[in-house]
């Protein structure tokens, strides 16, 4: 368990390196919270190295890296239909490295895509959907809802007494919510990720 200081310190070296694309020195480190020896602040890292938070490579004034175990990308939660809903479950499977391109990551997660029914919008099955987590959106905007259990990406088209969810390839029809089923919104899609000589 990490206490305060060194939850703080961990914080002050991912912040450091998404901001200079390196590591802090232990002075700088050290200059930051006032911790005038760097035998002090040794004590801190080897406390985030033996919790596995971090490596060390020795002899480099910028060894200090992130751990394998230790992610820093968007959580990869699951997968989502672009055909009729399917059952949607939130399990932690990895995480995509895409800070770079979307900033800080809080409040970002990723779905795998299954179905076609948002091909037009150029959303196909096996792409991965990167989506900012709120409740509310715009009419005409992309979302992720959930429909009771079921979970599916689809533009938003509020209408008087009920919400139509509408998907971008002609075969489809929109899906109605009214009042029988819970709605919910998921968050907003920001990104679509595509690999390439995927089978």
């Amino acid at each position: 368990m990490l206490n305060e200081r060194s939850r703080e310190i961990l914080s002050f070296i991912q912040r450091y390196r998404r901001e200079h694309g390196s590591a802090p020195t232990i002075r700088e480190i050290g200059k930051h919270f006032e911790i005038s020896s760097t035998n002090g602040v040794r004590y801190y890292l080897n406390l985030l190295e033996k919790a596995g938070y971090i490596r060390r490579t020795g002899g480099i004034s910028r060894g200090i890296g992130p751990s394998e175990d230790t992610s820093t990308g968007i959580p990869l939660l699951g997968r989502v239909a672009a055909g009729q809903p399917i059952t949607a479950q939130e399990n932690y499977d990895g995480s995509l490295e895409l800070h770079e391109m979307f900033g800080k990551s809080e409040g970002l997660f990723a779905l795998l895509v299954r179905g076609d029914s948002m091909v037009d919008a150029g959303i196909v099955e096996g792409d991965y959907v990167i989506v900012q987590k709120q409740e509310t959106a715009r009419p005409g905007e992309l979302v992720v809802a959930m429909l009771d259990d079921e979970a599916t990406v689809k533009y938003y088209r509020p209408r008087k007494d009920t919400v139509e969810l509408v998907p971008a390839n002609e075969k489809y029809q929109p899906i109605v919510v009214d009042g029988s089923v819970e709605f919910q919104i998921l968050g907003l899609v920001r990104g679509v990720i595509r690999t390439v000589g995927r089978s």
